[in-house]
């Protein structure tokens, strides 16, 4: 620390002339410029082995992390977190209503995977959506003024919690596993297209037993479809914990003939990995493969669940203390001189900050008015009548 406060002295002394006049001499410049040199630049942490199905080979067992990345990993898995803490106090307050599912304990899992894929690549998920909305490029502002159904949200206040869509982001879904067969076609357009993009097509543990699943997987394995299928295992469907809703709970096998890796999908650098790992697999023409990422979230299944009729709150303690996705990420940024302990609480203060005037805009925001209902009916279609709630009722599409 002395040291450091010495070249800080030494710089203001050569940017401060000797009549006061500021100025900056190239050494000074030098010298300010190096006040992060005493950070670790880049370090590398062993990393949890993944279990594989009909594969020889995983992912490493190390993953090198830079500071900038662990910075942003970082600041976007709080982000998530604050977010969804604010939703639910929102949803509290009756100002967002309907369903709301929210994903706090699981920010590893669409960070990890963002990190590994590539703008261009696709994805499409349940409707436990909100982390992956943020992820793929929609800002918070959007996302909370969308809960509250306001004009400003991603989808213009019409599509709720479950319906948020992005840049190559096909949503929020809100029937059960429907977006698996959906993500096997966004697959096949990309291998038709041969543009050499991928589709991470996601769905819970609650879902992994519906038949358009395992449709969906026999086609994409017929097909050799660049498609990765990644199951988020959270232990619990709704109120259901998997093992009393699945006779066979290790879920990257039940592709069959389709190889499969189970992954810790409370470590950000485990799922980056494991995820490089699938995404080169089906970049190379070798077709699917399926991921499970063993997770948790920490709320209930929604926000009408209170969380713990089929948990405890010790059983849920014990996660966050020993778990958390955001805790583990933190201690290996300071174990290994990454960051400081006074730069992350300051990344917390700006996150909260705009967190709190994203909600504040989602408070005040208008709502979407009567004449936007039959607005995006169709796409580049001339306006045309549409018939309303009553005879009289009397409706124009728009776009």
């Amino acid at each position: 620390m002395q040291n450091m406060l010495t070249i800080i002295s030494n710089a203001l002394c050569r940017i401060t002339g000797r009549n006061g006049a500021q100025t900056v001499s190239e050494g000074a410049r030098v010298v300010v410029s190096r006040s992060f040199a005493d950070f670790t630049p880049q370090a590398t942490f062993e990393i949890k082995k993944c279990d594989l199905h009909r594969l020889e080979d995983g992912p490493p067992l190390e993953a090198e992390l830079t500071r900038d990345q662990a910075l942003q990993y970082y600041r976007t898995m709080q982000t998530v977190r604050r977010m969804e803490l604010k939703a639910d106090q929102l949803y509290k307050q009756k100002i967002i209503r309907g369903f709301c599912h929210l994903y706090d304990g699981q920010e590893a899992c669409a960070v990890g995977i963002e990190a590994a894929i590539t703008p261009s690549d696709h994805l499409i998920t349940s409707y436990r959506a909100h982390g992956y909305t943020y992820t793929r490029g929609v800002s918070v502002k959007a996302i909370l003024a969308e809960l509250t159904g306001r004009k400003g949200g991603v989808a213009k206040g019409k599509g709720g919690s479950m319906h948020m869509y992005g840049h190559h982001f096909y949503g929020g879904n809100g029937i059960v596993g429907a977006q698996v067969p959906l993500g096997a076609g966004i697959a096949l357009a990309c291998q038709y297209q041969g543009n050499n993009q991928i589709c991470v097509t996601l769905y819970g543990d609650g879902a992994a037993n519906q038949g358009q699943l395992f449709e969906s997987f026999n086609m994409a394995a017929l097909w050799k479809l660049p498609c990765i299928f990644i199951c988020e295992n959270n232990k619990y469907g709704m109120g259901t914990s998997v093992e009393r809703a699945s006779a066979c709970t290790d879920y990257y096998k039940r592709g069959d003939y389709i190889p499969g890796i189970k992954v810790d999908g409370m470590d950000v650098l485990c799922v980056r990995e494991a995820t490089k790992f699938a995404a080169d697999y089906c970049r190379a023409g070798k077709g699917p493969i399926v991921m499970e990422l063993e997770t948790y979230r920490y709320h209930g299944h929604s926000m009408s669940d209170p969380g713990v009729s089929y948990r405890t709150r010790e059983e849920i303690q014990e996660v966050r203390s020993k778990s958390d996705p955001i805790s583990l990420l933190k201690d290996r940024m300071l174990s290994s001189n990454m960051a400081s302990v006074e730069e992350l609480k300051e990344i917390d203060i700006a996150i909260r900050k705009e967190v709190e005037d994203a909600a504040q805009f989602a408070t005040l925001d208008p709502e979407p008015s009567l004449e936007e209902l039959c607005s995006h009916i169709y796409q580049n279609s001339p306006p045309l009548e549409v018939r309303g709630t009553h005879p009289w009722a009397k409706l124009k599409s728009s776009y």
